[in-house]
């Protein structure tokens, strides 16, 4: 089982699941989280070899996996926790897990907001990520997650969620980011068939009006699925929740409780 903690304000009240990127871990929302505890239940959840997480790969894992794989240890999760459906709060890469355990059980989402979400890897993007493959056995991977949170993330502004992420990603396994690597290498299949396929949940995208590498493919999205909406925040980059939490919480917290949009 992962790691998991809850924060329990009333049986009543809705949960929000946070799900954090690709060399993150839980502690990512800590400025979420003195919000979304005066409105929500909240469940924080640790994935694959990150966080607290890391002896559950030792333990139970011995080969590569995939994005499902990753989505199915969340729904134990939720099993476990005894959670029938939650709203799903997603950044970066965690936005794909959010929407693969849309794919697997839809009842268990009631809505999900995405941020810095990952839709399409630009022609940029698969170069690096390639060249990251082809290499990765030879260089650091630090060096390598360094580099890729630079290309991400290049701006003075965006140096607290640069510096978070690279320290969240030293705490990783060489074997472990070898794994998260190769889900990044293998996803566009993936994407690519989110994208023709909508599900009937409501979203809200939440992205940074810098963030040069998935901002576009995401403002195609929503101008194609019905079920979703676009909130861009100014002066931020990639990672919303960090470089802007007021506007993040703000915006999310609004979509949660009042933000249903109703589809004709």
């Amino acid at each position: 089982m992962l790691y998991y903690k809850t924060y329990k304000r009333n049986p009543e009240d809705p949960w929000v699941v946070f799900i954090h990127g690709a060399g993150g871990s839980s502690s990512i929302w800590y400025k979420q989280l003195r919000a979304f505890k005066e409105e929500f239940n909240i469940l924080l959840v640790d994935l694959r070899g990150h966080g607290r997480s890391q002896d559950f790969i030792e333990k139970h894992i011995t080969e590569d996996y995939t994005f499902e794989d990753i989505a199915r240890d969340v729904i134990d999760v939720l099993d476990d926790a005894k959670i029938e459906k939650a709203n799903f709060v997603g950044i970066s890469l965690g936005s794909i897990v959010c929407r693969t355990i849309g794919e697997i059980d839809a009842s268990r989402v009631e809505s999900m907001v995405l941020g810095g979400a990952v839709v399409r890897f630009s022609f940029r993007h698969k170069f690096f990520v390639a060249l990251g493959h082809a290499t990765k056995r030879i260089l650091p991977f630090i060096f390598l997650y360094k580099l890729f949170a630079w290309i991400i993330m290049p701006r003075r502004n965006h140096t607290e969620s640069r510096l978070l992420f690279v320290r969240e990603a030293k705490r990783l396994a060489r074997k472990e980011f070898l794994r998260w690597w190769k889900l990044t290498h293998d996803v566009n299949p993936l994407l690519r068939y989110f994208k023709e396929k909508e599900l009937p949940i409501p979203t809200l995208y939440v992205m940074g009006a810098e963030d040069h590498m998935f901002l576009s493919p995401v403002k195609k999205l929503v101008r194609e699925h019905t079920f979703s909406r676009l909130q861009v925040v100014e002066s931020c980059g990639h990672v919303v929740n960090v470089e802007q939490p007021e506007s993040f919480n703000r915006i999310s917290i609004d979509f949660l409780q009042n933000g249903r949009f109703a589809i004709s």
